[in-house]
């Protein structure tokens, strides 16, 4: 596949938010609660995909998630998030997510996550978007390896997709 030479680039795409681990949202462990990584994260990625979209966009699948790093009460949580890759009317979007310690200043990776959005108009119907044109050596890699994440989610949803009814002959 070629890279396109035409869209909108990765950059025009990039979402940063960032929050503090509110004590509302702690574990029993005193971390904060995975579902609100997970929260965060769906909100980071629909950024970044309505950026480049210019559109509305829906959450049509997310890949594994791991926790590598707690994130403790009190410390901030910053997602950082970009489109890998356009595929005529959905996008993968890539979602890493830090954690700071405020007072020492100290950074760590905690969660990556893939996301797929697609785009929608207003009553709900998916629409194509512009492809995005990866720049640098990391951009192109991703594009390429989005590719690759595609043709097995693609497999996966062949394979529990429910069998179409048998024809009755009725119709």
């Amino acid at each position: 596949m070629t890279i396109p030479t035409e869209g909108r680039y990765v950059r025009e795409s990039l979402s940063e938010i960032s929050e503090m681990a509110l004590p509302l949202y702690a574990n029993p462990l005193g971390n904060l609660l995975g579902g609100r990584v997970m929260h965060l994260v769906d909100i980071a990625g629909a950024l970044a995909a309505m950026r480049h979209a210019r559109c509305l966009v829906a959450t049509a699948s997310v890949d594994y998630m791991t926790f590598l790093v707690p994130v403790r009460i009190g410390e901030m949580v910053i997602l950082k998030a970009a489109v890998n890759r356009v595929f005529n009317t959905s996008m993968e979007v890539g979602v890493k997510v830090f954690v700071e310690n405020l007072r020492s200043g100290a950074v760590s990776h905690t969660s990556s996550a893939y996301l797929t959005f697609v785009a929608i108009d207003e009553t709900g119907r998916r629409i194509p978007v512009v492809p995005v044109i990866p720049e640098t050596h990391d951009e192109i890699r991703r594009w390429h390896k989005a590719g690759e994440r595609r043709s097995v989610r693609l497999e996966i949803r062949k394979k529990y997709q429910a069998p179409a009814p048998p024809a009755t002959g009725s119709d």
